[in-house]
């Protein structure tokens, strides 16, 4: 009898491989989830199309045939072909050589990339990493096009096609390159402070965010609404004499100097790990905001996607989401 592939149940060949393993209808049904009499009943329609016994019932279990024996290998390397051919795509971190495109600010940069190349270093050696600037291209228009995986930035609002994941939350914190006994409004009118602010009213920035297709960014990196009404009342408003597009100069201006700056919690740490920096909470409560990180939802369910929001989660988790825990430097 001449048997054509086109007209084979693969349900069959799948309950050949479970005997096959288990050598017991019993155990085989367990593990396909049918009941004994299905498993039996495709055995036996098998047999029929295959014109051979297949498996013989003795004392020590279900014994293949010659034919069975020969089969055997040929159905369990063409099933996991199929398996690999319809399941989800898999993505070994480990042996993987993709590049990952990542659109971060210097501050969330600073705080994330050490903690992320750490884990690419145990666990994805060859995986590698390009960070770009988010302030200087149109972010929602490079996440359309696929040039960027994803974006780690604070976001007032995005379009229902991105979806994104709470990393953390800060708020803001004054440095300074030389101690203070106190740190009260009227101190604070006296001092001279730097901000950032990556995109002024010219680019379109509205109550400190920058918005683009939809996708608003925040552009100025201090609570500026807090500041005012803080100082509403004041007669005297600290100067801000430094507006920089970037926080990478911060501490070099810090140093040594009168000046000094609003800039986030998590931030005002790093700087005071590594140079001769102090943080003082400001005299005024500033908004709390979130990190997130966003992508775009075309990519949701891919392998290598979710591994990348996975460690992205992990380099972040040290840092604190739902509470801010403050104290004078």
């Amino acid at each position: 009898m001449t048997v054509s592939f086109s007209t084979i149940d693969l349900n069959l060949l799948r309950v050949f491989d479970a005997v096959m393993e288990d050598r017991s209808v019993l155990r085989a049904s367990q593990r396909v989830f049918l009941s004994q009499s299905a498993v039996s009943h495709s055995l036996a329609r098998l047999r029929e199309m295959l014109d051979d016994e297949l498996f013989v019932r003795t004392s020590a279990g279900m014994q293949p045939t010659a034919r069975a024996r020969a089969m055997a290998p040929l159905v369990r390397e063409a099933l996991k072909t199929l398996e690999a051919a319809i399941g989800p795509p898999k993505f070994d971190p480990g042996s993987s050589t993709k590049t990952f495109t990542i659109a971060a600010n210097d501050f969330t940069t600073a705080i994330v990339a050490p903690h992320l190349l750490r884990i690419l270093k145990a666990e994805a050696p060859s995986v590698d990493i390009v960070i770009k600037p988010v302030t200087r291209i149109d972010l929602a228009e490079q996440i359309d096009l696929g040039r960027i995986d994803a974006a780690i930035g604070t976001f007032s609002g995005a379009p229902q096609r991105f979806n994104s994941n709470l990393l953390f939350e800060y708020d803001d914190v004054l440095i300074a390159g030389r101690a203070f006994e106190t740190m009260t409004i009227e101190h604070l009118s006296r001092l001279s402070i730097v901000v950032v602010s990556f995109g002024g009213e010219q680019e379109g920035a509205i109550d400190g965010f920058i918005s683009e297709r939809g996708l608003a960014r925040r552009s100025e990196m201090y609570d500026r609404r807090a500041f005012e009404r803080a100082f509403a009342a004041s007669e005297r408003l600290p100067r801000l004499a430094v507006s920089l597009p970037h926080f990478l100069a911060l501490p070099s201006l810090l140093e040594g100097s009168d000046l000094a700056a609003i800039v986030p919690r998590p931030l005002a740490d790093s700087f005071a790990r590594n140079h001769s920096i102090s943080i003082y909470e400001l005299p005024y409560p500033t908004a709390r905001l979130e990190v997130r990180s966003l992508w775009h939802e075309r990519h949701e369910g891919e392998a290598s996607q979710e591994w990348l929001h996975g460690i992205m989660r992990r380099a972040t988790e040290h840092l604190p989401i739902g509470s801010i825990k403050g104290g004078l430097a």
